[in-house]
């Protein structure tokens, strides 16, 4: 039986592989997952350049910096990475302290992101911007993935972060309050997308189709009302601190029929382009990128759906 070496962020937006592993889809497939939660995103992307995990499930954006070498990090092989299926817009919220009730309350002080040129920075510079504040009135710092921003945010070092759901109620529950969604002001994002190597996926085309095939089954599980409670007890045990009543909000929002995970994980053309939009503007060396086709390949996933 195959392993999967697979990294991902902490987050409810793992929920469909968490139920893919916990209800046996990936096993009836003879497939086992040896799961790692990555500290930062450049752990996870140049350990998925350098063969060291198989698949992740990581932000469109971060497969797009990398392949086009305006990456955080300094990689030492040729990159070939690619997204073989879509899957969310990544539930992402500016998550602030309490004493911050408009952006103008954000003038000099300081917003954490994962890594300065990628792990979804841009957007929040995006939001800042279109909000009415220069580049200059705010403060960016490194802190790492979700749970290490989310640990900085409570212990007082950062005004603010993008977090994804269910930072966002853990942190209400704490006096933060969510000051905006990304998704207010940019409508199509592609969030997490499922990420591996080219050379990897012609080697193993036959599991990585599975592993899509188990993927989708546990999304039209999840997406079966009659599932909620069960789904809810699945948070429970992987989120700590998570109650009842927040796996019930959690669920509510990651299982939404507007805006929730795609019931078919499929890639967003639409947000593909805002991604490459962002890193056009933001991205260095500068790029005007403009190929949504160029970071992805769908024949693994079309060959699930058949």
């Amino acid at each position: 039986m195959p392993t999967l070496r697979t990294i991902v962020f902490p987050g409810g937006f793992n929920l469909p592989l968490w139920t893919a592993m916990e209800r046996g889809f990936l096993r009836a497939r003879g497939i086992e997952i040896d799961l790692t939660y990555t500290v930062n995103s450049v752990q996870q992307l140049t350990g998925l350049i350098d063969g060291t995990w198989d698949i992740g499930l990581t932000g469109f954006d971060n497969i797009v910096a990398y392949q086009e070498g305006q990456g955080e990090a300094e990689i030492k092989v040729e990159p070939d990475l690619f997204a073989f299926m879509g899957g969310d817009n990544a539930f992402l919220r500016l998550v602030v302290q309490g004493d911050i009730k408009s952006y103008a309350d954000l003038k000099g002080r300081t917003l954490s992101v994962d890594a300065m040129t990628t792990g979804f920075a841009f957007v929040l510079r995006k939001m800042v911007a279109l909000n009415g504040l220069r580049e200059d009135e705010v403060s960016y710092e490194r802190a790492g993935g979700m749970l290490q921003r989310f640990d900085a945010l409570k212990a007082g070092k950062h005004a603010g972060t993008l977090l994804g759901t269910p930072f966002e109620f853990l942190g209400e529950k704490l006096g933060m309050r969510t000051l905006q969604n990304a998704s207010d002001v940019l409508p199509h994002y592609q969030g997490i997308s499922g990420a591996t190597r080219r050379s990897w996926a012609r080697e193993n085309a036959g599991v990585l189709t599975d592993f899509v095939r188990a993927y989708l089954e546990a999304l039209a599980w999840l997406f079966d009302r009659n599932n909620k409670q069960a789904a809810c007890e699945l948070l429970m045990a992987k989120v700590p601190n998570m109650s009842a009543e927040l796996a019930a909000q959690t669920y509510d929002v990651l299982l939404a029929e507007t805006g929730g995970f795609d019931r078919k994980a499929r890639l967003d053309a639409e947000g593909i382009a805002t991604v490459l939009k962002l890193r056009s503007e933001y991205g260095r060396p500068q790029k005007a990128l403009t190929d949504t086709a160029k970071y992805s390949d769908a024949a693994y996933y079309d060959a699930a759906l058949r």
